[in-house]
């Protein structure tokens, strides 16, 4: 049984070591695209590894219609940045963004979405809910202030009949 437990514990240590390396790979390969949903107009920031820790690449959103763009070196875990613009005609569909490293002529490629708004733009509310007639502070004073009376009536009623009750006055 310890014998077990051990090759078990060995097995997965030695997993759990792999997997930053493998991660680490995996990143180096490919072009990220942020924000990956943008509406025409939109700045995009592109970044990638794959370039080394002080190379440059350029980048090309031509088929989005954006054309060529620059991306430096950074000190940001050795990755090139770059931006570009998605102009305001492009229409909604997946688009293939590729970078190429200036040295060594290697490739990476992702992938932007294009959508008539962008996802992550948050909606502003506008305006009062619609829930009926309305509410304390609704468009009609005449009507808020029927309901405040009577409620006002209604409690000074029930405080009245507890008060009797509590007498034994009957009720």
């Amino acid at each position: 049984m310890r014998r077990t437990a051990r090759l078990l514990t060995g097995t997965a240590l030695a997993v759990a070591a792999a997997a930053p390396a493998h991660a680490g790979d995996t990143r180096a390969g490919r072009l990220d695209v942020y924000p990956y949903t943008a509406a025409p107009g939109a700045q995009v920031t592109v970044n990638t590894a794959a370039c080394g820790e002080r190379g440059a690449a350029t980048g090309d959103a031509g088929a989005v219609g954006a054309g060529t763009f620059p991306l430096a070196p950074t000190t940001h875990q050795g990755e090139a940045i770059g931006q570009f613009r998605v102009p305001p005609s492009a229409q909604p569909g997946t688009y293939e963004i590729v970078a190429e490293c200036a040295e060594g002529a290697r490739q990476v490629k992702g992938d932007l979405v294009v959508a008539l708004s962008a996802v992550h733009e948050q909606v502003q509310p506008r305006g009062s809910v619609k829930t009926g007639v309305g509410g304390a502070l609704g468009t009609d004073p005449v009507q808020t202030a029927a309901g405040v009376a009577a409620l006002a009536v209604a409690a000074a009623g029930g405080t009245w009949l507890l008060h009797r009750r509590a007498r034994g006055d009957g009720i």
